[in-house]
């Protein structure tokens, strides 16, 4: 095992043995993956990391990112959705509106909700799900381990156009991946984009394109809390190749949920 591997796997150990995570209620404590921070005097139920993908796979309920907009969009977990936030909150006291959240869910007091922010010091969920419940909804629930413990879980996150817009000009440490073939790349890209075509990313770890591009310089070895945006073709080859990325231990991957064409219309004056 990687050192870096072997750093994430402790920390979230110790997440889990030392800061009152459990596994959720009437399930074994296989594996961190089924772990939620198991706050005392909650009044609302968490969910672990496997019920979220579970949820998010089949639709089974709606999943609010409780955080500030722009932070949505320069990475969110797949299929959340987010909302504005509660007119006149200072931003140390941030909170979604809670009538724009009744907007997207019909003001069905009876809808499955499941919310999120910034992991286990964040309270921006517990502060909407206090909203919810005093609104009257009944069945909010909070992934408290948050976007922190997706990422490090191997979980990759989605990038808007205004995200990528944002980190492409003010993030000058971050790697841009165009996943096109080398004739569509040597055509044109990003400015200052990596190349690492979709046809050589295989499955298994360190091995094809993702290991030479390990060797060249194209992925940052020497810091994998780089921010990495992954684009392409499509949402589905982008997401295939970040989701391969996180299997080599780099943990703050997103992709681009768009064309080429898109990704490229995004960072126009």
């Amino acid at each position: 095992m990687c050192r870096s591997t072997w750093s994430r796997t402790f920390v979230l150990a110790v997440l889990v043995t030392c800061s009152g995570a459990r596994a959720v209620v009437g399930q074994a404590p296989t594996n961190i993956h089924q772990a939620v921070l198991g706050e005392p005097n909650q009044p609302t139920a968490e969910v672990s990391t496997d019920e979220l993908r579970q949820i998010l796979a089949q639709h089974a309920a709606f999943v609010f990112d409780a955080r500030p907009h722009r932070e949505f969009a320069i990475s969110h977990i797949p299929r959340a959705l987010n909302v504005a936030a509660k007119p006149g909150v200072p931003a140390a006291a941030y909170v979604s509106d809670v009538a724009e959240i009744g907007r997207v869910v019909g003001d069905d007091r009876n809808a499955k909700i499941v919310l999120y922010c910034n992991g286990p010091y964040c309270g921006k969920s517990k502060r909407l799900a206090d909203e919810l419940l005093a609104a009257g909804y009944l069945n909010v629930r909070r992934y408290q381990l948050g976007i922190p413990v997706w990422r490090a879980l191997g979980g990759v996150t989605e990038i808007e156009p205004e995200g990528l817009r944002y980190v492409a000009g003010n993030d000058k440490t971050a790697v841009l991946i165009d996943t096109r073939d080398a004739a569509a790349f040597a055509a044109g890209t990003l400015p200052n984009a990596r190349h690492l075509p979709r046809s050589g990313v295989l499955e298994g770890k360190d091995v094809g394109e993702v290991k030479r591009a390990k060797h060249d310089g194209r992925l940052p070895m020497e810091d994998h809390n780089t921010r990495i945006v992954v684009f392409g073709e499509d949402a589905a080859t982008a997401r295939y190749v970040a989701e391969a990325l996180t299997r080599e231990a780099f943990h703050n991957v997103s992709y681009f949920a768009g064309t080429f064409q898109q990704a490229r219309a995004a960072l126009q004056p």
